[in-house]
């Protein structure tokens, strides 16, 4: 089976599902991450274009321990999606679902703070219209949860993430963490999201919904069986 990873930004796919990502590589699929942002064509606003050689080999290195290939990187311009064209994202994505032409996609939650992860959440929502011919293929769609983000929208404001698909990665939390930690420059001290800690502490968490010793959690957004 071939999956699709959408990551709005480098680690985020590690953050999200790393254990799962690394399992499904070992039960024999074939698992591509996209990373959808970067400096993008024009000059950013933010941050020099040199700062992307550091966070790609770091993602290069990540998946290289889940046992990806080489991750594939788009231009999309990374913290400005909010004021992007929504047909650019969405014709970024629509063309990359047509070039992987997936079973499965997963995506970042589309309540996340980062205006990145919603706006990549609703350009796939438009393009796995399960409806459409170039979605045909797509039997399932889901959210994955990135700490950093995912749950600090203010409260009743916003859709809570709520798992309803846990994935048991016992077996590959330490593959998760060791990739976590291929991100020199992401990772963050341990009373923090992206650390390591806290990584190993949602997993716990997200274990015991299923009577696990570490799992992943996800939202089922369309499941299509045709």
């Amino acid at each position: 089976m071939k999956i699709l990873v959408m990551a709005p930004h480098a680690d985020d796919e590690v953050l999200g599902m790393g254990g799962t990502i690394a399992k499904m590589v070992d039960e024999g699929h074939e698992v591509i991450v996209a990373v959808l942002t970067g400096h993008g064509e024009e000059p950013h606003p933010l941050w020099p274009r040199e700062n992307w050689d550091t966070i790609r080999h770091e993602c290069c290195e990540a998946q290289a321990i889940l046992g990806c290939g080489p991750p594939l990187f788009r231009e999309l311009p990374a913290a400005c999606l909010d004021i992007a064209p929504s047909h650019e994202v969405n014709r970024v994505i629509s063309d990359l679902l047509v070039e992987i032409d997936p079973c499965e996609v997963y995506i970042p939650f589309a309540f996340d703070l980062h205006k990145d992860h919603g706006a990549i959440a609703y350009g796939v929502s438009v393009a796995t219209r399960p409806y459409l011919d170039s979605a045909r293929g797509i039997r399932r769609v889901l959210a994955y949860e990135t700490l950093s983000e995912t749950h600090l929208a203010p409260p009743f404001l916003a859709p809570a993430f709520q798992p309803n698909v846990y994935i048991n990665i016992s077996t590959t939390i330490e593959r998760k963490l060791d990739a976590m930690r291929a991100y020199a420059s992401q990772i963050q001290a341990n009373n923090l999201p992206r650390s390591i800690a806290a990584l190993r502490a949602l997993a716990t968490f997200r274990g015991t919904h299923i009577g696990v010793d570490a799992a992943e959690g996800f939202v089922l957004l369309g499941e299509y069986q045709r």
